[in-house]
């Protein structure tokens, strides 16, 4: 049972707002995804799509387990986000000839020409969100958040 003193302090509550990292990183994390959706919304894809599909641009087709690491994405949660790709004809998913309880993934050549429209896209959103981050070297921030995983 839950008593008065098991209450938190209100002033708990501005504090946690303005220094907790985690909030900050979500909420810095969800604007520049909702900026990154808007841009690519014209050529039918989501930030997290054009990620997935990036990390495809490669000689060799790709196994889940790479592309998962990667993305830092569940392996489960990286095959539902493939198979909307999948039925669009970007990709293709297939059973490894070396190994037939894994997967991998090949980039289309429709995949490849909607990275090479998304790119320009990507590139000035990119571009433009460096420029707000007058101030602070984009470099080092960058260096800190993979420091962080």
């Amino acid at each position: 049972m839950s008593t008065v003193d098991d209450e938190l302090p209100f002033d708990v509550i501005g504090r946690v707002r303005d220094t907790c990292l985690c909030l900050h990183l979500q909420q810095a994390a969800r604007a520049v995804a909702r900026r990154f959706d808007a841009a690519f919304r014209p050529l039918g894809l989501t930030n997290g799509q054009f990620s997935l599909l990036m990390s495809l641009n490669r000689p060799e087709a790709a196994g889940i387990s790479d592309i998962s690491t990667l993305l830092a994405m569940d392996r489960t949660t990286l095959t539902a986000n493939l198979k909307p790709l999948e039925r669009r004809g970007l990709v293709t998913v297939a059973v490894d000839d070396a190994d037939r309880r894994s997967r991998r993934v090949t980039l289309t050549s429709a995949g490849r020409a909607l990275l090479v429209a998304a790119l320009p896209v990507w590139e000035h959103e990119h571009s433009a969100i460096e420029s707000v981050l007058s101030g602070i070297a984009a470099d080092r921030l960058r260096a800190d958040l993979r420091a962080l995983c």
